[in-house]
Formats: structure tokens, sequence, C-alpha cells
């Protein structure tokens, strides 16, 4: 594989951006992408690489963008001699097997308050290879040696936390609210519910949560949004203490990025 497609792969998934790779894994006969030959296909339509061109590369281009729409991919089997049933418009004489990946944006999680579950959620999500930034108005919650690891430590108020995320050009995935107050993770409940296109998850008793919602209802907030605010976080698994709460809002998050796995088979079907 051309290294350059590796170092965009990588700078894409620094990023957290998803994006799919379209990969010959078979090469038959006369064609023009050889075996190896890969193209990534952007979220913004824009492509990098090749698989050999022609109607060839624009199929495979349809096919990444069908991907990214579903958040899943296939393995593709193209016949590039015309005079075959269902060949492509190509005289090559041979055929091609392609592997269409999508790839998923690793998660990106901001977590508010510095407290005992985000540093455990910190610590679990590092075991994952996912990135994690925390925020809070303490700054002694802040420092290296309490979040080794993080991306971001953002010393700001509850209302200022929409805005640092802007300035920071992070795409989070996941915010959830670990305060230790109350009022402040209703604060960013506020900030962020209408306009944070990711999950906003705040970890509440179910008194909390209904004292919560009700509170952002009379502030203004539609049921839509509303809706929006998951709470409890995690699977429910029983626990209690910070370790056990991490470890089912980490399992949560697991069980929702492999949630499309089962739709891509193994077996190569023949391109529509």
């Amino acid at each position: 594989m051309d290294r350059r497609i590796l170092v965009e792969a990588l700078r894409l998934s620094d990023q957290h951006v998803p994006y799919v790779l379209v990969h010959v894994v078979e090469a038959q006969g006369s064609v023009p992408g050889k075996k190896g030959a890969s193209l990534i296909y952007r979220e913004d339509g824009t492509t990098m690489g090749t698989v050999g061109g022609a109607q060839l590369e624009e199929r495979a281009k349809l096919l990444a963008r069908e991907a990214l729409g579903r958040h899943a991919g296939g393995l593709h089997h193209f016949e590039l001699r015309a005079w075959r049933a269902g060949g492509l418009s190509s005289l090559c004489g041979g055929s091609v097997d392609l592997a269409v990946t999508y790839v998923d944006p690793r998660p990106n999680l901001l977590l508010w308050g510095g407290g005992h579950v985000a540093q455990a959620l910190a610590r679990q999500v590092r075991l994952l290879d996912f990135d994690f930034s925390v925020a809070d108005d303490r700054p002694e919650y802040l420092g290296p040696e309490v979040f080794p690891g993080a991306r971001h430590r953002i010393l700001c108020s509850p209302q200022d936390l929409p805005s640092r995320i802007a300035a920071s050009g992070e795409r989070f995935s996941h915010v959830y609210l670990l305060g230790y107050d109350a009022a402040k993770d209703q604060e960013v409940a506020f900030g962020l519910l209408p306009n944070f296109p990711g999950a906003v998850g705040l970890v509440a008793s179910r008194t909390k949560a209904e004292l919560t919602r009700r509170a952002l209802k009379k502030r203004g907030l539609s049921e839509e949004l509303l809706a929006r605010l998951r709470t409890p976080i995690g699977l429910p698994l029983g626990g209690v203490t910070p370790e056990e709460i991490a470890l089912s809002v980490a399992a949560e998050i697991v069980q929702e990025r492999h949630a499309h796995d089962g739709k891509t088979g193994a077996t190569p079907q023949a391109a529509p």
C-alpha cells in the first residue's frame, strides 16, 4: 500500500472523522489497478489514491459514498471485460475484487468535571485507545498528574464550555457531565444540547435527572432536545463505584461502535 495512503488514514483518524478505504484485494488478468492499490474516500467526497481509474474507479467511489452513509462496507467483484454479462465497459480483460472498508472515527470524549468518575473513565478509555479531554472550573482538577494523556485540559466556566469546544477544533463524539455541582451540570447541558451533534450524557440519580430535565424545559429547551440528554449513562451492570461506572460507560461506547458490524458479509458479491 502506498505510504501516503497510510499517512492520510492516520491523519483522518487523529482528526476523528470517518472515511472509507477501498483496496484491491484480488486482481486477475490484465487490470489497471494491481493487488494492493488503494483509495481513500473522505466524507466531503474528495479522494486520495487510485484503484485503477476509469469506470472501475467511479464505481469504487459510489460504493465508498454508500458505505459512509451505511457505516458499513463489503466485498465487490468487477469484471473488466465488456463482453461478459455484467462486465464494466472496459476492454482490459481481467477482473478485480475490491474491499470497501468503512473506518469509524475513534471515540473522542470530553469530560466535564474532573472528579473521581472522570478520573476512572479517563483511565478506562486510555486502555481502549480512545481520546479524551477534560474541562473544569477548578484548576487543581486539571493537572497532568490527575489526567495524564488528556488531549486538552480546559479551564472554564460551565457557560463558556460550548465556545471553548469550538475554539479547541476538536470533533468530540461524547460529552459526559460528571461535575461536582448539579447547577453547573445543568448549565453545560443547556449550552450544549441545542448545538452539539454528539452524545451528551449525565451522571445522575433518578431524582437529579428528573429535576435537571424540568429545569431545562423551564428554560426553554424542547422535548426533542431534552430527549438527547442521556441519563443514566453506561450499560446497566449494577456498579456503584467510580471504576464500575467508568467500566459501564466504556462498555456502552464499545457496544455502540460495533452495532453495525453484523451488516458486512464476508462473501464477495457482484456489483450491481
